[in-house]
């Protein structure tokens, strides 16, 4: 395990959001017609103003599979799963509630989520192919010891993304539903399959 103590300063853990903290602060933006980060325009409070919909959906309709709860059920020491995300980003729309739906079968985890555009240091040690693609989750222990990582999404999205940069034939807001229809049909099988096969890699390290 590395120890990244040093990109977790005071200063970003107390920026971080609890879940229900975050869900406010997606509200919030939404009815103020705008989205997370420096960033503004009417497509991004468009998009953030869907990511609220599928998020609070998600949050209902969430079921996690039986052997993802075991697996998380053997986390036997505190952790802290630190995400980072903005409010306007589709895929962590899709990914974040069924994340913080799975850590809920452990008292042991912690859900904080940290907005990327705020935390630029920490963002650039999590680099995706160069890029600051979220969600992105980091799991610590209580001394800041990284125990995993995951994102920014499951690999079948990723693969879609990967073709797309490469022959590039329709606009980014079509490949954006492209995208959306991939998680639709997926139903977060891919999601809770990758986030169980990295809990049993990390039980079988101890």
């Amino acid at each position: 395990m590395k120890n990244v103590a040093h990109l977790f300063p005071e200063s970003v853990r107390n920026g971080a959001y609890t879940y229900p903290e975050y869900m406010h602060l997606m509200e919030t933006v939404v009815s103020e017609n705008r989205t997370t980060g420096p960033k503004q325009s009417e497509s991004l409070s468009h998009y953030t103003k869907l990511n609220l919909a599928r998020m609070q959906r998600l949050n209902r309709t969430a079921l996690v599979h039986d052997s993802l709860k075991e697996a998380i059920g053997h986390v036997d020491t505190p952790q802290t799963w630190y995400i980072l995300t903005e409010a306007w980003c589709g895929d962590a729309a899709q990914n974040l509630p069924i994340i913080v739906a799975a850590s809920l079968s452990n008292p042991l985890i912690t859900i904080r989520l940290l907005l990327r555009d705020e935390n630029p240091e920490l963002m650039d040690a999590y680099l995706t192919n160069g890029g600051r693609s979220i969600p992105k989750l980091i799991a610590v222990d209580e001394d800041f010891n990284e125990i995993f990582t995951w994102g920014p999404r499951p690999a079948g999205a990723q693969a879609l993304l990967r073709e797309y940069k490469a022959n590039p034939v329709k606009s980014y807001s079509e490949f954006s539903e492209d995208i959306q229809r991939w998680y639709i049909a997926d139903k977060t099988e891919s999601l809770q399959n990758e986030l169980q096969e990295l809990l049993e890699a990390v039980a079988v390290e101890k």
